[in-house]
């Protein structure tokens, strides 16, 4: 019969010993829920937000939202989200399936949400982007987007098509 060695995580002598990489536990990656609107004009435009240089993933191009806090409903985070960032308020008409997005350092669970100015409000103002664009859909890939947004696209382009 033939015994096989299975290495131990104790000595000979019962000595600690360092684990090879394969045995050490890792902590799984936290997750970070963040809400973020497709907000939609008149024109069938859609608005993109560039997030300042000095911040993760500086210059690309983002549908606007932000984190949500402990205790705080996506809906209500991503209402005080383009409050403070664009100093607009919203109308939510729709909400697509969440979703999660795994980038190198952090992970995100994205809840977006079809949108539109509400009727009685300012225009945005990048008060926290260095730029916002009004893109038609079909232009929205020749921008640089963050990568947790470009799953959002093909739902884009149903939203616009639907009445």
């Amino acid at each position: 019969m033939r015994r096989f060695f299975v290495p131990s995580p104790v000595g000979r002598w019962g000595c600690a010993r360092t684990l090879p990489p394969f045995y050490r536990r890792v902590a799984p990656p936290k997750i970070i829920p963040v809400a973020c609107a497709l907000i939609l004009n008149r024109d069938g435009c859609v608005l993109l937000a560039q997030r300042p240089a000095d911040k993760h993933l500086g210059l690309q191009w983002e549908f606007p939202g932000g984190k949500v806090e402990p205790g705080e409903s996506p809906v209500a985070a991503l209402i005080r989200e383009i409050d403070e960032e664009l100093g607009c308020r919203i109308e939510i008409t729709g909400a697509l399936p969440p979703f999660v997005h795994h980038y190198a350092t952090v992970s995100i669970e994205m809840h977006p949400f079809v949108c539109r100015l509400a009727a009685a409000t300012t225009a945005p103002v990048a008060h926290e982007h260095a730029a916002l664009a009004w893109v038609k859909p079909a232009d929205v890939r020749s921008y640089d987007l963050a990568a947790a947004d470009v799953p959002l696209l093909p739902a884009l382009a149903s939203v616009i098509t639907d009445p």
